[in-house]
């Protein structure tokens, strides 16, 4: 089957104090057949992540971690597809593929784009388990936290791509205890009942720093944090001497008060990160082990409907209905 017409969405305004289905567009585009050293893929999955609405309200700037979204047209983001036709010594038709190339149904590239890996389909059970954001979760949990036998964890809003899988992480590597901060009480059972969360608690339920020391007596060890304000305040109030914090985001859009005393007294490490959306081998190698033996969940939302249901999943993400990865089936 030849393809000649490909299908994008790009952003059509920068979002004000909320985002909206209409600040994106759908865009029916030409597409030709690959050139000398050119491949076709077609996208089958996206990833969607809440970080997307700080970069379409930024201007593109050398200096930000990640790459800004420019007006008129499709935002980066990962995706998953298959080569359909090729003209590259690097890849074959029948390959699947990772790349940055998402908001659309189908990419041409160049054999010499870095951001185009071929993945091994044997590695994990589905083509859309390669879109998770573990690499993010294992680099502060792992790389930088050190989580693991004796640690009591606190993973703040638990329930995010991140967060879901940065408590298994511990889980799995042996912590003591896992707790989880979340926003309702179906959420709660979901993180105890199915992804194996030592405890969990609903953040509205009153003083955070209250509800923490009930469920950590002893102090946190490992805090991975994607919420700050409140949360981070009330688990530096509880750290245990030689606690790591690492932090990965600030969903309430509130920065905490940092409290020096116990910060010092506690030999309290405190830790900002961002991560490269890429693969880690190590953790790649670990996910799919741990999947095989059943101690992992791949927490995620599955989004039908293609590109033009991607508007819509966003908000939706962004208020927090979604569990988990979202992941838009194209």
């Amino acid at each position: 089957m030849t393809i000649t017409h490909a299908t994008e969405l790009r952003l059509a305004a920068r979002p004000g104090a909320e985002l909206r289905k209409d600040h994106f567009e759908l865009v029916h585009t030409e597409i030709g057949p690959p050139g000398e050293g050119e491949f076709l893929v077609r996208n089958d999955w996206m990833l969607l992540s809440v970080v997307m609405r700080d970069l379409m309200e930024a201007e593109p700037h050398p200096e930000l971690p990640m790459s800004a979204y420019e007006l008129g047209r499709p935002p980066w983001a990962p995706a998953v597809g298959t080569v359909l036709a090729s003209r590259s010594a690097r890849f074959r038709a029948g390959d699947l593929v990772q790349h940055v190339y998402g908001f659309r149904d189908h990419v041409l590239a160049a054999e010499g784009d870095a951001s185009v890996t071929r993945l091994d389909p044997g590695l994990l059970p589905g083509p859309e388990y390669h879109l998770n954001q573990g690499a993010t979760a294992w680099r502060g949990m792992v790389t930088l936290a050190g989580a693991g036998p004796g640690d009591t964890v606190f993973v703040s809003g638990a329930t995010t791509g991140v967060g879901s899988v940065a408590g298994q992480i511990a889980r799995c590597r042996g912590a003591a205890r896992v707790i989880g901060s979340t926003g309702s009480k179906d959420k709660i059972d979901y993180l105890v009942g199915e992804l194996g969360f030592d405890a969990a608690f609903d953040y509205h339920d009153g003083p955070v720093a209250a509800r923490l020391a009930e469920l950590a007596p002893d102090g946190v060890d490992v805090f991975f944090d994607n919420v700050a304000g409140e949360q981070f305040e009330a688990a530096l109030a509880l750290a245990a001497p030689e606690a790591r914090f690492v932090l990965c985001g600030s969903l309430s859009g509130r920065n905490p008060v940092l409290d020096l005393e116990p910060a010092v007294l506690r030999d309290v490490t405190i830790r900002g990160f961002t991560t490269p959306y890429e693969n880690d081998p190590a953790w790649t190698e670990h996910f799919g082990r741990w999947l095989r033996e059943g101690r992992f969940v791949f927490p995620r939302t599955v989004v039908e409907g293609g590109l033009s249901a991607v508007p819509g999943a966003l908000v939706a993400q962004l208020n927090g209905r979604h569990r988990g990865t979202t992941l838009v089936r194209l």
